[in-house]
């Protein structure tokens, strides 16, 4: 009992702390503000740090905590499912969402809307916690669709950018896309299977891995493969895979704090968090695997070649995002499922810790984010420097810091993987291992090494075109970059603490995790209440990677030792190597194939044409159709055959009409007379 009030308390200490810095933004002032939110964001993460021990000891909890509608035989219930996936999960939400928190103190300091800045974070907090945390599909759409509006209320934080409202409104409709899926996927799992608690579902889902359903036509589906696909699209739209991938380079437009909460480690997980949540059910379709596989490698390949001709420094970051998830979304296509909640522990470490330093940059450079201007950045802000070196390598997949056991261990899976489309992701994972070392260190090399290019008077004429330096322009009526001769400057400790508090599981959480999380016992326990099916499920028989890889493994020394003559590892080094000769050593030769390659360029620099075709095809199509119907529906139905052709029918009427009545007495008594002889002579007829 005493465990299920402190479930409670994980999710509603931020909430807490989201209402008191929402409701009274005006009246109360900062430091209350922030200290409210910490503080039910500290109790949160001190809370799920006691509820992950105890899971570690065997407790394990699945459960209602109060019935919210009862419609006939369905229940809608919120309800809790403690086990180690659920725990990992909090862990991660609430350490990244408290080291966010304290970071904020000093991004946001002169921003007006800094309570309110609070309010939004706490509260973003605590839907993800109620998703991660739910044991039924109805908590689990709540919490999805929370962390929509909150994201869309966070990325258009400075609404008076045109640019913001944009981006935020992209984001909110790509995710509409994604979970009309979801929806549709929730929906067949309670007309089938008659309740959308996750035990029964799993307990019952063997029994349905024959059943085919009728969409359209004479088409035999199989219901299985339909509802994970469904699933899978809701998790395509949140976890941003392509095509539904194009909100999240723009949600770029919000505060930096935002960038590191919801791209790096809490919104963008959620999807790959359900699909492992959903292993039951995917296992029992191979072409879904399949369609997930696919999906994930043209993602983590293909974003990953646009990271390397951005020069905003929180877009170089984004793209390497949408790659990561790639790369996790390809792991669950393996069945490495376990593989993929590790490299979504790992990364959203590393990645947050990338977020806040180029946060941190962009102060030293007073809100200037074009890495162009940068340059020599390494004696002047030496925390930010050493903080960016740890999450840059660990993104690379260095031996021995933990992106490389994650990311390593996916490439194994796949390598191991005998569903189709295997050999394909193969070859996306191992070219992105190159391509994400070039355009990293790229941006690390340009930022924090060479000749310092700050703080010119022809800065203003090198605007990205994108105009994403208008970053708090609104909020912050001063001046944007270093005046000439003025020199950055290293941030305060508010900003730094969590820099180097995110460093430390970068470097060392890889090492220490790979063994239990991945070939160990920590995902083996069953979840309660559905008999014996594991936390996640995998069927060895027909998905063999995850059996074949846990032979290869001896302990994580000796996998980092042995990397050291793989190929991962001699592609990494070439991608930082060649970055190193291209951006120190003779930036011409990028510029040269830049006006060489000059179509390559540009589809480069128009994203692959998603946004045109979304523009042209999608809304230009919606606002033709809308045009469609208007003019033949509201204005020819409508207006002219109801409205008008009402109005015309009455005036015909009284036409004829008026010509009876003339006012002249003679007239009515000569038809009252021929009436009365017409009655007279059916009446006589009748009685005839």
């Amino acid at each position: 009992m005493e465990m299920q009030k402190l479930y409670l308390l994980v999710p509603l200490a931020p909430l807490f702390g989201a209402l008191i810095a929402g409701l009274f933004c005006r009246v109360i002032p900062r430091w209350f503000a922030h200290t409210a939110t910490i503080a039910g964001v500290a109790i949160a993460f001190v809370a799920s740090v006691v509820i992950f021990r105890d899971v570690q000891a065997g407790h394990a909890f699945n459960g209602p905590v109060y019935t919210w509608l009862t419609s006939g035989d369905y229940r809608f219930e919120v309800g809790f499912l403690i086990d180690s996936l659920t725990t990992t999960m909090m862990l991660v939400v609430t350490f990244v969402s408290l080291m966010v928190h304290i970071y904020t103190i000093g991004y946001m300091q002169e921003d007006p809307g800094y309570n309110r800045f609070f309010s939004y974070i706490s509260l973003f907090t605590f839907s993800m916690l109620m998703l991660v945390m739910s044991n039924n599909f109805m908590q689990l759409f709540f919490g999805w669709e929370a962390v929509g509006l909150v994201s869309y209320l966070l990325i258009g934080f400075w609404y008076t950018r045109p640019t913001a409202i944009f981006a935020n409104m992209k984001a909110f409709l790509v995710n509409r896309v994604g979970d009309f899926g979801f929806i549709l996927g929730i929906g067949l799992i309670l007309a089938h299977f008659g309740t959308l608690d996750y035990a029964s579902v799993f307990q019952k889902a063997p029994e349905f891995s024959a059943v085919t359903i009728n969409i359209w036509g004479s088409a035999e589906w199989s219901l299985m493969t339909v509802t994970c696909i469904c699933l899978f699209i809701g998790a395509m739209g949140k976890s941003a895979q392509v095509p539904l991938h194009v909100w999240l380079p723009d949600s770029m437009e919000g505060p930096t704090p935002i960038s590191a909460l919801i791209h790096a480690a809490t919104m963008v997980t959620a999807g790959i968090f359900m699909v492992a949540r959903m292993s039951p059910l995917f296992e029992l379709s191979t072409t879904a695997l399949s369609f997930v596989i696919v999906i994930g490698a043209i993602t983590a390949l293909f974003m990953g070649f646009l990271g390397i001709i951005q020069n905003d420094i929180k877009r170089v970051v984004a793209y390497s995002t949408l790659s990561q998830l790639g790369y996790m979304t390809v792991a669950l296509g393996a069945s490495a499922y376990s593989v993929a909640i590790f490299h979504l522990m790992t990364h959203a470490f590393f990645k947050a810790l990338l977020f806040l330093a180029a946060g941190s940059v962009i102060i030293g450079m007073h809100h200037d984010q074009d890495i162009r201007n940068m340059g020599g950045l390494r004696k002047y802000m030496p925390i930010t420097w050493i903080t960016s070196l740890v999450g840059s390598l660990a993104l690379i997949g260095t031996p021995f810091l933990s992106g490389f056991y994650s990311k390593d261990s996916i490439i194994e899976a796949v390598a191991l993987s005998h569903i189709p489309g295997a050999g394909f992701a193969y070859f996306a994972v191992m070219a992105g291992v190159f391509v994400t070392a070039f355009y990293s260190f790229r941006m690390y090399f340009l930022v924090f090494h060479g000749e310092e290019r700050f703080g010119k008077s022809a800065h203003d004429e090198h605007h990205d075109h994108h105009g994403d330096h208008d970053e708090e322009e609104v909020a912050h009526d001063h001046h944007h970059g270093l005046a000439p001769g003025q020199k950055p400057h290293e941030t305060p400790w508010v900003v730094t603490l969590p820099l180097v508090l995110l460093a430390i599981p970068s470097l060392l959480i890889g090492y220490i995790a790979i063994g239990p999380m991945v070939f160990g016992d920590f995902f083996k326990m069953t979840i309660p209440g559905t008999g014996n099916v594991p936390v996640i499920l995998i069927d060895a028989n027909v998905h063999p990677a995850m059996a074949h890889l846990s032979e290869h493994f001896h302990g994580a020394a000796a996998m980092g030792i042995h990397a050291l003559t793989s190929l991962p590892f001699v592609l990494a080094l070439a991608g930082v190597v060649l970055s190193w000769f291209f951006y120190m050593k003779r930036p011409d030769i990028p510029a040269a194939i830049q006006s060489r390659f000059s179509a390559l360029y540009t589809l480069l620099d128009n994203k692959y044409y998603f946004d045109k075709i979304n523009e042209v095809v999608f809304a230009g199509g919606a606002r033709l159709l809308g045009k469609a119907f208007w003019r033949g529906g509201d204005v020819a139905v409508i207006d002219g055959v109801i409205v008008d052709g009402s109005a015309r029918l009455v005036s015909m009427i009284s036409a004829v009409t008026r010509t009876l009545q003339t006012g002249y007495v003679y007239h009515y008594a000569f038809t009252m007379i021929i009436g009365v002889f017409v009655l007279m002579t059916l009446w006589l007829n009748r009685a005839a």
